[in-house]
């Protein structure tokens, strides 16, 4: 701690984490709009957190910092536990619907910039300005904003450009959290997204509906078994996305473990006649919902929302426009051209979160529907492949020849 800040360490980061997600399952048992439009329970609680953090900020007591230490190895857990969960009859299932969400994403992107652009423009301002308010903050993230601030500044003048678009994600990242739950009720409940009766016998891959969790049957073997399956798995992944940077291959380290996941669930069980594989059993599903809460209790919580004060008028246009226009075409596009079901639904949710935020976040605002209706493995698989891997590729290709334009 110093005069002008409080920093918090890996230990008490963690536990605050945790203390955090406590606090959103309170509010969002007490506050019936929450838990109606399912809203995250770590969006709840950690969103808190970053007002509290605020107003000690505003009170002058400095910026209050959490490690995140922790942080990017729980993201490892989670959607490892997501590879693991994958069979090869999902992946075939999901092929089509992959390309249909992998084109409707693109179509999306230069939507997203086109709103930015033309916001700018009307406001006087270079068109550069509009993509740090369309995919380069947005679908771009916090990391994509950082990368190309500097470019932005120095080249197309846009004064600020790191510090607008790491605030513009920022915000951002808070409506990504907040609007999928109400956009998936609304298909569920006013477009009657039907959900398959037989998604009943599968296991939730991704978490446990509420009515399980008192009654889930869970051992210390099998929690055990499971922890050393993710490890090995993550070893693996580690392994490989070295031998791939090598190759010139630049792919996020958690995506490179989801593949192993999926590589090792389909391959060491069956060659190796393994009966106990832990992929889509109850240990695995509290592991991945452990990481995923406690990740995104640390994103929320650690969000410095006075970097918000210093977005100015075009761009509260431009972010409010994104957000209609990443409603509107969920219900009106991607919900109808993803087969209008209860999948369709829960990828609905998912899309906000990414649009608008970062691919967590859209993990998260489907496993909240997913714990009130059930299971919807093909969204939880494709979505990621799509937000984590293909739109990488894609962001950079568009936000170029936007700016040659």
């Amino acid at each position: 701690m110093t005069a002008n800040s409080i920093v918090l360490g890996d230990f008490a980061s963690f536990n605050i984490a945790i203390l955090v997600y406590f606090a959103g399952v309170r509010l969002n048992r007490d506050i019936a709009v929450l838990n109606r439009y399912n809203i995250p329970e770590p969006v709840s609680g950690g969103l808190l957190v970053a007002l509290g953090v605020l107003a000690l900020y505003l009170l002058g007591y400095g910026e209050v910092t959490f490690s995140l230490a922790a942080r990017d190895f729980l993201l490892l857990y989670f959607f490892t536990s997501i590879g693991l969960n994958a069979r090869l009859a999902d992946l075939l299932r999901g092929g089509a619907p992959l390309l249909i969400l992998l084109a409707l994403t693109i179509g999306y992107m230069f939507l997203q910039n086109g709103v930015g652009v033309a916001v700018a423009t009307a406001f006087g301002l270079p068109a550069a300005y509009g993509l740090i308010g369309g995919t380069v903050s947005l679908i771009g993230g916090h990391g994509t904003a950082i990368a190309w601030g500097p470019t932005f500044a120095d080249s197309y003048g846009v004064a600020g450009a790191v510090e607008l678009g790491a605030a513009t994600a920022t915000l951002g990242l808070i409506a990504a959290s907040v609007l999928g739950g109400p956009v998936a009720q609304y298909l569920i409940k006013a477009k009657g997204a039907t959900r398959d009766p037989d998604s009943d016998a599968v296991i939730s891959t991704i978490g446990l509906k509420r009515e399980e969790e008192a009654s889930a049957s869970v051992t210390h073997t099998g929690l055990m078994r499971a922890i050393l399956v993710l490890n090995l798995t993550i070893a693996l992944g580690v392994a490989l996305k070295e031998v791939l940077d090598t190759t010139g291959v630049d792919l996020p380290l958690f995506v490179v473990c989801l593949f192993c996941g999926i590589l090792l669930s389909n391959t060491v069980p069956v060659l190796l006649k393994l009966p106990n594989w832990p992929a889509r059993t109850r240990s695995l599903a509290v592991i991945s919902d452990l990481a995923l809460g406690v990740f995104l209790s640390m994103s929320l919580m650690s969000l410095q929302l006075w970097t918000i004060a210093g977005l100015a008028g075009p761009m509260l246009v431009i972010l409010a426009l994104q957000v209609v226009l990443a409603g509107t075409f969920i219900v009106f596009v991607l919900f109808p051209l993803m087969g209008r079901d209860y999948e369709a639904a829960v990828l609905g949710a998912g899309y906000a979160g990414f649009a608008l935020g970062a691919t967590p976040t859209a993990i998260a605002n489907m496993t909240a529907v997913a714990k009130h209706y059930g299971a919807a493995t093909r969204a939880f698989l494709i979505l990621p492949l799509v937000s984590a891997f293909f739109v990488d590729l894609a962001n950079a290709l568009i936000i170029r020849l936007f700016l040659s334009f």
